[in-house]
């Protein structure tokens, strides 16, 4: 097994090495449209169809034929009615239109379609008043999607803008790789479960609530163990537990220096850590490895260190195991910072903050407030991370700053 680390590797190292050595689930399912959302193509997604199946008119009006419209302004009458759903049959007579709606499919030999704006109805006819050019106002059959055409690629997420898509062509179920299986436990004597009393030196188990808020929100089966006493045996028992019954592990506490001795035993015993300090603010205490089976990650137990530690480590992580290959974190943005903010050069620094317009309409950064590991609030309260570069010191007003918007993880 490798050694715990005594330096500090930095983020995008940290991030580098964990996707490094992950890869996507390999077990596949297929499910029903109705039960796809949120799920990941496993393969590629191609057309049974053509879109449009049939050529249709763009718009109300009329299907002529170019040689009926030689005489200019001549008044020709209407042959019959097409209609979505219901179209046009029957012999179509020499020099007259027929009346079509917009979706129906053009009569054979339509080569324009005259919008009912630029045509004059009278008693035996119609004429009309603009000049026409062939394929005008015709939807083309495939010319949106052809058959056979890939529509989605292999690692696409399913959702509101996706899924309709396919059921337009008439997919009714997809190939989708299984649910990430995620085992979650807090350690630590001071945590209490939500909802009971707090006794003496206690504190209500946020992280634990808050990282499956995430992972439901991620799409991950949860095995929640609960809250581990500082107990070895019990806590071996937990990670034995969840290393056989999931393909990611996250603990939350227990990680950070000066803690049990017997956590990072259990760890060297049953696995291997590749990493165990990041040079980040918040959250420098996160540990990933590799268990027997399960692949690990050990948030640190302050609040905001752990969802900072999940969002930028973890999220990733489930991405490229749930074989998500188009996920990314938003671009970011530089934008002027409101007011100061406060910083000591060593580490990269992930602060909270709310990014508004001013009065000029140009983008503006200001902090939450405290930026403690332990404020919590300042998720509520903000919209994005400011970015502060490891080397950089105190921010004054004015200054650029980079920001990093909050993705769906943390929007709202």
């Amino acid at each position: 097994m490798e050694a715990f680390t005594s330096g500090l590797l930095a983020l995008e190292q940290a991030q580098q090495r964990m996707l490094a050595l992950v890869s996507p689930l390999a077990q596949t399912e297929i499910v029903s449209l109705e039960q796809a959302a949120g799920r990941i193509t496993a393969t590629d997604i191609t057309s049974p169809l053509d879109v449009p199946a049939f050529a249709n008119a763009a718009m109300d009006g009329y299907a002529v034929r170019m040689p009926d419209l030689a005489q200019g302004d001549a008044l020709l009458p209407v042959a019959g009615k097409a209609f979505a759903g219901n179209p046009f049959v029957g012999d179509w007579p020499a020099g007259s239109c027929i009346r079509i709606m917009t979706g129906a499919p053009v009569p054979p030999g339509t080569e324009a379609v005259i919008m009912q704006e630029y045509a004059e109805a009278e008693a035996n006819g119609v004429r009309f008043t603009h000049p026409v050019k062939a394929g005008q106002n015709i939807r083309l059959a495939g010319e949106d999607i052809q058959r056979g055409a890939r529509v989605l690629p292999a690692g696409s997420a399913l959702g509101p803008a996706r899924l309709p898509l396919l059921a337009s062509l008439g997919v009714a179920e997809v190939t989708v790789i299984r649910r990430l299986r995620v085992a979650l436990f807090s350690t630590g004597d001071e945590l209490q479960h939500i909802g009971q009393p707090l006794q003496a030196g206690q504190i209500y188990d946020t992280n634990r609530f808050a990282v499956r808020l995430m992972l439901e929100k991620l799409g991950c089966d949860i095995l929640d163990l609960g809250i581990i006493r500082d107990d070895p045996v019990a806590l071996r028992d937990a990670f034995q537990r969840a290393d056989s019954e999931a393909d990611l592990v996250i603990s939350s506490g227990g990680v950070s220096v000066g803690e049990a001795d017997y956590t990072k035993q259990i760890l060297d015993d049953i696995g291997n850590i590749d990493f165990w300090k990041l040079a980040i603010k918040p959250g420098k205490p996160f540990a990933f490895g590799k268990l027997r089976q399960a692949w690990f990650c050990g948030l640190p137990g302050n609040p905001v260190s752990a969802a900072v530690t999940f969002y930028q480590l973890v999220q990733p992580l489930i991405a490229q195991l749930s074989g998500h290959s188009q996920w990314h974190f938003p671009p970011r943005q530089r934008v002027k910072a409101a007011s100061a903010l406060k910083k000591t050069p060593g580490r990269l620094d992930f602060q909270r903050g709310i990014v508004s317009r001013n009065d000029n309409g140009e983008l503006e950064v200001r902090a939450t407030g405290h930026q403690g590991s332990h404020i919590f609030s300042s998720f509520s309260l903000g919209n994005c991370f400011i970015v502060l570069e490891a080397e950089r010191g105190a921010v004054a007003a004015g200054e650029w700053v980079e920001i990093e918007p909050f993705n769906a993880l943390l929007g709202e």
